[in-house]
């Protein structure tokens, strides 16, 4: 219960962060989306120094990793683990793999996007 506790809690000040951080910067740039990219590359930053200080010391505990890394990254930036399990294949001397990740999740999730506002179109407008 207190793992599901931390991921809610972490998740919560995770999507308030990103929800501010884009709202900053909206009134900086309406042509292109500064703020999705600062808070994908900022959580991208941010997950591999925290992963970092989880795998190679004793700096982060794992409820801590719970709340950071799952809970309040994950809730930022999805950007950020599909980055770090990218990273992950290159470091295993997958790249083919990593290849792959980085061109299916880019193609698949623009066609699926592209397949959901199709479908809600057809369905509702």
């Amino acid at each position: 219960m207190l793992k599901l506790m931390l991921v809610g809690l972490g998740g919560f000040c995770g999507a308030v962060a990103r929800y501010l951080v884009s709202g900053l910067l909206l009134k900086v740039s309406t042509l292109f989306p500064l703020g999705t990219l600062v808070v994908n590359v900022s959580g991208s930053f941010l997950l591999g120094f925290l992963m970092a200080l989880a795998t190679e010391t004793l700096a982060i505990s794992p409820n801590e990793r719970l709340f950071l890394a799952i809970g309040f990254l994950g809730s930022f930036t999805t950007f950020s683990t599909f980055i770090y399990e990218t990273n992950s294949l290159l470091e295993e001397g997958e790249f083919f793999l990593a290849g792959v990740n980085l061109f299916l999740s880019l193609l698949f999730g623009l066609l699926g996007l592209r397949l959901g506002i199709w479908l809600a179109r057809i369905l509702f407008l």
